[in-house]
C-alpha cells in the first residue's frame, strides 16, 4: 500500500471514530451475550444509561440462561420494548368501567321498586307510539314483548329518572356486548339475552348481592360450582367475563329446555325454577309469563318488565336521543396468556407499565390481586392488545425477574392476606352515621363499602357491623380516626378547577377523604358530566 492510500485510510478512520463511537455506547446495554449456551437480555429504559460494570460481569459469567431486568435507579420505571410492527395505540375506558360500580345497586333498587303507574312523566312517548314500537319489538323477537301498563311505567321510569344510567350502559356495553353476543350465538340462545347482563349486574363483574350472588350474571356458589366454575380463596370464576358468559349461556339452555319460553326462562334464572312452578299451579297451569307474574316474588315480578324495558331503550335509544360515548377498544380488543409462574398485580403493573386498576377491570376474578400458578389447573392474565406485545416478547425476562423476587421476600399470597387481615376493623354503625360519612372517615369510597358489606342500598341501622379496609390504618390500633378531612382539605385548597381529562373520579383521588360522593354533594351535582374550567368544591364549606 503507497503513502498516499494509507493517510487517505487513516483521515477516514478519524472521521468515522465519532460515529462508530457513539453506534456503539448506544448499544451497549441492550444485549450483553448470545449463544446456544448463554442468553442474556437486559432491558434498560434509557439509551443513554450505562449498566454497571460489576453487573455486566455476573451477567457474562453466568452458565446458564439469565435473563436480567434492568432500570437506573430505584425512582425510575421498566420499559419494556414491544416489536414495533405488532404494536399499536389504543386505550381502554378505565374510567368508565371503574365508575360503574355503583350503578349496580341503582339498578337493584329500580327492579324491586313497584312500578307506579299512575305518575305522569314528562316524556314525549305517546302510547300508542309506544303500542307500536312494542308490536315491532315482539315480531322480532323470541320473548313476548306486549304491551301492558306496568311495562310502560318501566321504560318510562328508565327514560326519566334513570336516563342518566341508561346511557352509561349504551357506553359500557360496548365493551362486554361482543363477547356475549359470540358466546350466544355459538350456543344458538336469542341475542338480546345480553340485556340480562345490564338487569342482573349493571355490566359490573364484581358485582354481589346481599345473598352473595355474585358477577355479571349473579351466579350464587352452589349454582357457579354446579356450573363447572373454579371457586376458591384465591379466584372466582363467577367474575370472568368468558367463563361466567359461557356458563349463564349454559344455563340459559337448560331452562329453556324445561319451559320452551324465553321469558319463563329468565322468571326461573332469577328466582329458580321452583317459584316459577309454583306461581305456574297458583295461575291455574297459565304458562304466560305476564299471567304469572302476581304469583312471583316481587323481585322476579319486576325482573322480566326492566329486561323488556333495557330491550326497548336500546333497540330505540337514538328515538329518545339517548348516546353513550364512543369506545375505543371492545372486550375482544383485549388478548390471554396462561401464566407460567405464580406472579402479582404490583409486578405486572410495573413491570408492562400498566395501571393496576386496568388490571383489576380486566381479571376481576382474581380475589387478592394475584394470579396463582397451579399444575395443571390454567390461569390466565389479560391485558389490552398492545400490552400483550410487550409481555410475551420479555415473557421468559419477567418470570425470571418475578422467580427472583418472590425468592427474596414473603409468599405475596401470604403477604397480602395477612395485610388484608391486618387492615381490616369492624365497625359499628352509631346514630347519625351514614355510609358518605364512614367511607370519608376511613378514606375509601361508599361503593367500596357496599361491595365489602354486601350493601345494596345506603340504609344502615344502628348497631350494624361492617367490614373495612382504610385507605391510610395507623397501626393496629382499630379506633377510628377522627373527621378532620374536609378542614384538612380546605386548609390546603378549598376548590379544584377541572381541567381536561378530569372526571369525579380522578378528582377525588387527588384529595385524600374527598369521595365522589362529597363532590357530588358539596357541589351539587347529579350525574358525571362536567364542564372545563368548573370550580368545585372540596370541602362542606360556603366559598
Amino acid at each position: 500500500m503507497n503513502k498516499v492510500t494509507y493517510k487517505c485510510f487513516y483521515v477516514l478512520g478519524l472521521a468515522l471514530m465519532p460515529v462508530l463511537g457513539s453506534a456503539q455506547q448506544e448499544n451497549t446495554v441492550s444485549t450483553v451475550a448470545d449463544s446456544l449456551n448463554s442468553t442474556t437480555i437486559i432491558v434498560n429504559d434509557s439509551l443513554t444509561e450505562v449498566v454497571p460494570l460489576n453487573q455486566l460481569g455476573v451477567v457474562k459469567s453466568s452458565k446458564t440462561e439469565s435473563l436480567v431486568l434492568y432500570k437506573p435507579t430505584e425512582s425510575s420505571s421498566y420499559n419494556l420494548q414491544d416489536n414495533a410492527l405488532a404494536a399499536k395505540f389504543d386505550s381502554l375506558w378505565m374510567k368508565e368501567l371503574v365508575d360503574a360500580a355503583p350503578l349496580y345497586n341503582e339498578m337493584y333498587e329500580e327492579i324491586m321498586v313497584e312500578p307506579d303507574t299512575v305518575s305522569t312523566f314528562v316524556l314525549d312517548l305517546p302510547t300508542d307510539t309506544l303500542k307500536m314500537r312494542l308490536a315491532k319489538l315482539n315480531a322480532k323477537t323470541p320473548f313476548n314483548v306486549e304491551y301492558n301498563k306496568s311495562l310502560e311505567s318501566v321504560i318510562k321510569s328508565f327514560l326519566t329518572r334513570k336516563r342518566g344510567l341508561m346511557e352509561r350502559m349504551l357506553t359500557i356495553s360496548q365493551f362486554y356486548f361482543p363477547l356475549f353476543e359470540q358466546e350466544f350465538d355459538n350456543k344458538n340462545i336469542p341475542l338480546e339475552m345480553k340485556y340480562l347482563s345490564i338487569v342482573e349486574s349493571a355490566l359490573n363483574p364484581k358485582a354481589r348481592s346481599r345473598v352473595g350472588a355474585t358477577g355479571l350474571w349473579q351466579f350464587m356458589y352452589g349454582t357457579g360450582k354446579e356450573m363447572k366454575l373454579n371457586i376458591n380463596s384465591y379466584v372466582d370464576e363467577r367474575s370472568d367475563p368468558i367463563k361466567s358468559t359461557a356458563a349463564a349461556a349454559n344455563y340459559l339452555n337448560r331452562l329453556h329446555r324445561i319451559y320452551d319460553d324465553w321469558d319463563l326462562a329468565l322468571a326461573a334464572y332469577n328466582s329458580g325454577p321452583g317459584n316459577v312452578n309454583k306461581a305456574i299451579r297458583r295461575s291455574g297451569g297459565q304458562r304466560n309469563y305476564w299471567n304469572i307474574r302476581r304469583n312471583l316474588p316481587r323481585e322476579t315480578a319486576g325482573y322480566v318488565p326492566a329486561f323488556q324495558a333495557t330491550m326497548y331503550i336500546f333497540e330505540y335509544a337514538e328515538e329518545h336521543g339517548l348516546k353513550g360515548k364512543k369506545a375505543d377498544r371492545a372486550y375482544f380488543e383485549t388478548d390471554t396468556i396462561h401464566v407460567k409462574s405464580l406472579i402479582t398485580f404490583d409486578q405486572i403493573s410495573e413491570l408492562a407499565a400498566i395501571d393496576k386498576e386496568e388490571l383489576k377491570v380486566l381479571n376481576p376474578h382474581y380475589k387478592l390481586d394475584v394470579i396463582p400458578f397451579v399444575e395443571g389447573r390454567a390461569h390466565a392474565l389479560r391485558l389490552p392488545v398492545h400490552k400483550m406485545g410487550k409481555f410475551v416478547a420479555n415473557e421468559a425476562a419477567i418470570y425470571a425477574h418475578v422467580e427472583k423476587e418472590l425468592k427474596s421476600k414473603e409468599s405475596p399470597i401470604a403477604q397480602i392476606t395477612k395485610q388484608a387481615d391486618a387492615n381490616s376493623i369492624r365497625y359499628r354503625v352509631r346514630d347519625g352515621d351514614f355510609l358518605g360519612k364512614i367511607a370519608e372517615r376511613y378514606g375509601v369510597r361508599v361503593s367500596q363499602l357496599k361491595q365489602w358489606n354486601g350493601l345494596r342500598s345506603n340504609n344502615l341501622k344502628i348497631g350494624q357491623r361492617l367490614t373495612i379496609y382504610p385507605k391510610h390504618n395507623s397501626g393496629s390500633s382499630v379506633k377510628p380516626k377522627q373527621t378532620p378531612t374536609r378542614t384538612a382539605v380546605a386548609s390546603n385548597s378549598k376548590t379544584h378547577e377541572v381541567r381536561s381529562g378530569d372526571s369525579l373520579w380522578t378528582i377525588s383521588r387527588k384529595y385524600p377523604g374527598v369521595t365522589i360522593d362529597n363532590l357530588r354533594k358539596w357541589n351539587g351535582i347529579s350525574g358525571n358530566n362536567l364542564k372545563l374550567g368548573t370550580k368545585l368544591k372540596l370541602c362542606d364549606c360556603s366559598s
